[in-house]
Formats: structure tokens, sequence, C-alpha cells
């Protein structure tokens, strides 16, 4: 599948060379498809990890070392694939992305069960994600432009912010914003749907109107051979 990926986000370019000199390291028999292995595994077991945190505090730890090996598979496997010139570009795009799915169904499955975020506001989470997603998937196809990123954040930030999040609930899961004493995950789910509701619109406009003006009314088109 043919497309441009575009990866703007704070720690892309120093993310990419990281990935690409442990790419390079990797034993010859470890392929992309451990890797795919290792970061759908590891979804489930962050979400069991959040899920006990209010009982046990040292929790938080496994739910980061469960984030950093989702990062760890999810992100290497397409590099080592491209290190080792053993692309699969339909494979590699759809089971990538059924994984993202499933793997952020179940992470936010397990902060619900939590009670550190009322369990509507992290269904509300997700299906903010699954627009967002499914606008990028739409736009891969129908623009040829695979965005990773908007406003400075992607995948591997949001996953730093989740881990951090993971540490300050311990000791302040409710916090008073204007006046309203909330559950801290609950400001921070508000925000995130808020922010990839903004992303979704931003990206269906632009898109949108890129695709409009390559493919015009016919009459248009004829009016603009004519002139």
């Amino acid at each position: 599948m043919h497309h441009v990926r575009e990866h703007r986000s704070l720690l892309a370019e120093r993310e990419r060379r990281l990935l690409i000199a442990i790419a390079g390291r990797l034993p010859h028999w470890i392929n992309s498809d451990h890797l795919t292995l290792v970061g759908l595994l590891s979804m489930p077991l962050a979400g069991l990890a959040f899920a006990h945190i209010p009982a046990a505090p040292w929790s938080a730890a496994a739910f980061a070392l469960a984030l950093a090996a989702n990062w760890f598979g999810d992100s290497l496997d397409g590099t080592l694939a491209r290190v080792r010139n053993q692309q699969r570009p339909r494979y590699g795009y759809y089971v990538d992305h059924v994984i993202d799915l499933v793997g952020t169904a179940v992470l936010f499955a397990g902060i619900a069960w939590s009670g550190l975020m009322h369990p509507s506001l992290a269904m509300g989470v997700v299906a903010a994600y699954f627009l967002v997603a499914a606008e990028s998937f739409l736009a891969t196809h129908a623009a040829g432009v695979f965005r990773l990123s908007f406003a400075g954040f992607g995948p591997t930030e949001l996953r730093i912010l989740l881990a951090i999040g993971g540490v300050v609930v311990i000791n302040k899961p409710w916090v008073d914003v204007a006046g309203h004493h909330a559950r801290l995950f609950d400001v921070g789910g508000i925000v995130a749907v808020a922010g990839m509701i903004g992303a979704f619109t931003v990206s269906a406009i632009r898109n949108t109107r890129a695709l409009y003006l390559a493919e015009p009314l016919p009459s248009q088109a004829a009016e603009r051979e004519a002139a």
C-alpha cells in the first residue's frame, strides 16, 4: 500500500534514530512478527496492572513497564522490517492497527475497572480514539497520507503521559479544578476526548478540502479548462 508517513511529534526524530540503532543490534532470530506479538500482549498486561493500582500501588511500575514493552514491540516491528528490507506493507499496516484498536480498548477497560476513571468516560475516550483512528485510516487510503501525530503528540508521547499519570494517581487520585473535586483521570479523560475530537475535526476538514480541490465537480473542471 503506497502512502506517505507523516510523523512530527516532539520526540519523533530522536525516537527514529533510537529505533534504527536498536533494530541494527537485534539478534537475527528475532523478526518483526515477534515484536508485533510483544506489542499485542503488553496492552492487556498494562490494563491489568492499572486496574490493580488502588489495591497495590507497586502496580504503577508494572503499568509503566507494560507501556514500555508496548512501545518496544509496536514501534520497532516496522523499523526492523525496513532496516532488514523485509517489508510487508499491507500485512504490517493491517495487523499493526488491528492490534492498536484492541490494545486501546483493553487498556481503558483496565483503567475503568480500577475505579480511577468513571467507566462512561473511559468509553468516551475509546470512542474518540476510534473516531480519530477511522479518519486516519480513511485519509491514508483516500489522500495517501498517514499522520501519526497531532499538535506534537504521537503514540510515544501519550504512553509517557499515561505512565506519569499512573505514578501520580497513587498519591493524588482526586484533584480540584475550577472549584470542582474530580478524579485526576476523569480530568485527563475529558482533555483527551476534547483533544481527539479537535484533531478529528481539523483533519477531516483539511482532507475533505484537499480531496475536493483534487476532484472538482465535472462541470467545474470543464469551466477551468475552458478558462
